[in-house]
Order: C-alpha cells, then sequence, then structure tokens
C-alpha cells in the first residue's frame, strides 16, 4: 500500500542548497521534507571551500559554531600553479565582515576556509532535522505529477513507495546527474564536456593559507587545506584531453580515468607535484560529469531550482557551496513572504529569479570566460604569464569571483 503524506514544501536533494531552503522554512513555521537518494556522510566531487560572504548566513542556519570548529585554516592566499609557474597574491578580506547585528562574532571572520562535504553536509542535515524537517533517506525522487493547487512526488526506498503532496516543490538535486524529473538535464556528449574528479591527502606541502587555481592542458581545478589535515584538490578535465591520457603510449591500457587524472596533474603542474610529493593519499579519487555550467531557469512547471539545478558556474572560481547555500536562502525569503496560491507561488518565483540573476550572473559569465582561458593551451600560458608579472591579479580575480559579495539580508 502506498503511504501519502503532506507537507508544506518539498526539497528534492539534501546538500547544501536544499537543507539552506529546508532550515529557513521550518524555522519560519513551514512543515519541510527533504528527499535525498544518498547514504550520509558521503564524500563528494567538490572543491568544498566556503567564501567567508557565507558566515553570517551558517550562523543564521545555527551551524556557525560547528562549521568553525571543523573547518580547515583561514584562506589568506590566492595562487597559480600551471606548468612552473608557482604564483601567489592576497585572497581579499570582506572589508568589514558579515554585519549581521545580532551575530557580532561573525564580524571576525575575515577570510573563507573549506571543510569536507562528508562533515558539512551531515552538520546542515542534523541541523534541519533538529528544526523539524522530515528526512526521507536514502530515496529516489521518480515522479512530480500535478495535483489540483499542489504536486505530488513519488519516493522510492527500494521496494517501498510513499507519496509526498505539497504546493512548493524545490530540485535541489544538482545537474550532473541525468533522471526521469522535470527539473533534471537530458545527457550529454560532446568532446568539450568537463568531467569532475576530486580526492584527499594528508601530508601534504602545501602552505596551509594558500589556495592556488591550477591551470593543466585540457583543464583546470584547486588545491586547499580543508579539515583535520586533509588537502583537498579538485579538478576538471575536458572529454577529448581524458580519453588522450588514457591511451597515453607511456601509460598502460587499464589506466583509470582518476589515475590518468592524477598522473597529467603530477606531470602538468610543479606546484602539485611539491605539495604531494611526500602526502598520502586519503580514500580513492572520485568523479563525477558532465558538469553543466550555466544560467538556467529558477521557477518553471510549479518547480523551484536552486543550487546547479538553478545555475552552475565553472568550479574555476570556487564558488560552487557559496552559491548553493545564497540560493537556497533566497529562494526561502521570497517564499515566506509570499501569498498563497499559484499566483503567490509565481510571483515568488520570479522575484527569485531576479535576485538569483543580481547576486550570480556576473560570476557566472566570469568564471566561463576564465574557464575559457585555462584549457585553451595558448591562452593559459599567456594567462600564467600575466599573473607572474602582475600576481595582483589573481586578487581582482578572487573579488570578481563574488568572494567578498555580501548575502542579500545581511547587509
Amino acid at each position: 500500500m502506498t503511504r501519502l503524506s503532506t507537507r508544506d514544501a518539498i526539497i528534492i536533494g539534501a546538500g547544501p542548497a536544499g537543507t539552506s531552503v529546508a532550515l529557513t522554512l521550518a524555522r519560519r513555521g513551514w512543515a519541510v521534507a527533504i528527499v535525498e537518494k544518498s547514504v550520509f556522510p558521503r564524500r563528494k566531487v567538490c572543491g568544498e571551500y566556503i567564501s567567508a560572504s557565507n558566515l553570517a548566513l551558517l550562523d543564521q542556519l545555527e551551524i556557525g559554531d560547528a562549521w568553525r570548529a571543523n573547518a580547515g585554516p583561514e584562506i589568506r592566499r590566492v595562487g597559480l600553479f600551471s606548468g612552473q609557474t608557482c604564483a601567489e597574491a592576497p585572497m581579499p578580506r570582506i572589508k568589514d565582515g558579515p554585519p549581521a547585528k545580532d551575530e557580532p562574532r561573525a564580524k571576525k571572520d575575515g577570510f573563507g576556509r573549506a571543510l569536507g562535504r562528508d562533515i558539512f553536509d551531515c552538520l546542515l542535515l542534523q541541523a534541519a532535522r533538529s528544526a523539524g524537517v522530515e528526512i526521507f533517506q536514502p530515496c529516489h525522487a521518480v515522479a512530480i505529477d500535478p495535483d489540483g493547487e499542489a504536486q505530488l512526488v513519488r519516493i522510492q526506498a527500494g521496494s517501498e513507495t510513499t507519496m509526498l503532496r505539497a504546493p512548493v516543490i524545490v530540485a535541489a538535486h544538482g545537474s550532473w546527474e541525468p533522471g526521469p524529473l522535470p527539473s533534471q538535464l537530458g545527457k550529454t556528449n560532446r568532446s568539450s564536456d568537463l568531467f569532475g574528479f576530486k580526492a584527499h591527502f594528508t601530508g601534504s606541502s602545501l602552505a596551509p593559507d594558500l589556495m592556488p587555481l591550477l591551470v593543466f592542458p585540457g583543464g583546470y581545478g584547486g588545491m586547499v587545506s580543508a579539515d583535520h589535515g586533509r588537502l583537498s584538490i579538485s579538478c576538471c578535465v575536458r572529454r577529448d584531453m581524458l580519453a588522450q591520457l588514457r591511451k597515453h603510449p607511456r601509460h598502460q591500457s587499464h589506466l583509470s580515468a582518476a589515475e590518468a587524472v592524477s598522473r597529467h596533474l603530477m606531470e602538468s603542474c610543479r606546484g602539485v607535484r611539491d605539495a604531494l610529493e611526500s602526502a598520502d593519499a586519503d580514500g580513492p579519487w572520485l568523479a563525477a560529469g558532465p558538469i553543466r555550467p550555466g544560467i538556467r531557469s529558477c521557477y518553471e512547471r510549479d518547480i523551484f531550482r536552486v543550487g546547479n539545478a538553478a545555475g552552475e558556474s565553472h568550479p574555476v572560481i570556487a564558488e560552487g557551496i557559496s552559491m548553493a547555500l545564497q540560493s537556497g536562502w533566497l529562494l526561502a525569503c521570497e517564499l515566506s513572504c509570499a501569498p498563497g496560491g499559484r499566483a503567490g507561488r509565481e510571483t515568488a518565483g520570479r522575484r527569485y529569479e531576479a535576485a538569483w540573476k543580481r547576486l550570480f550572473s556576473t560570476r557566472v559569465y566570469a568564471a566561463a570566460a576564465l574557464a575559457g582561458i585555462a584549457v585553451s593551451p595558448g591562452s593559459a600560458a599567456w594567462m600564467a604569464a600575466i599573473v607572474r608579472n602582475f600576481p595582483q591579479a589573481l586578487t581582482l580575480g578572487a573579488q570578481l569571483s563574488g568572494k567578498t559579495k555580501p548575502v542579500p539580508g545581511f547587509v
């Protein structure tokens, strides 16, 4: 027998975007359910850096103290590792700190830090559970169908099926995986597609306050010191370059994609080689993708989108978690003050989409331009030459990426 449960809002996906929506709505009196397909804790392909502009928001979500207790060191310098180039410059600091008047300690946080998604996502989900959000995990959302003024979401856990009904459906499932939901994207198979890879290491010699951008033939990435002495390294590689690496005459035919990428990074960037020379892998390399950069509809067919489902910047600017958290907050603010009914939801959707574009569109376009330079061999060499002579360009790039831009509602 199929069970039916009714809520005010159903969130599909328990990453930073989904839990940001759920927490904010639940603390404003909404009955909220989250549907998450994975078992936590789980590692995820992600750069794991969180800009200081989010810290007042983390306090508002009531996980700021736990985040500070677990996150890695403050990142005070930004760098570039490309070929033999190893350059660095100051990371821009938030001038006045997040000015939430009821969170005076947040003003002391001037720099971002990194925290593994295996820890961060659990902190957020536990906060949501404590706020009264009902968690369906591990469960797959397999269909969304209209039902009068609301919608029905069919979820499955093994052979058990549950129907969830709510007027507000939020897609927070990311953009990388195709699926049956109307908010999910179709498959893509282009030579220019970028696949994401990520790994943790311990014992790295990377300076703990430095976050370098990695530029190498056919891709780009980043490194950052995260929690508990772990180094987080993540990168994106073009599909055609990945195929070439796996067929390289110096490599054996059974070389995995992750091992091919790891070797390519070590061979292409002296800074990576130096940082990992004495380091040990902490778990296997992870892979995902292809990534789907671009701006999509924030509200369509009665479904709201947050995080990568709404729009995604190239990871080259390390703002994915920031955009996820902040988009969830923006949507929850619009929903909580909108009138009831479909007309109210449509108004909230239009206002949310406008706010999303104001906050994120510039960094999405800037990231696309930077990523295009990074993956072009001639342009990458040109970029490295500029940074060697004008390292302050790294600081400017960090500012343009949104790392000092405050979250609306905290100004």
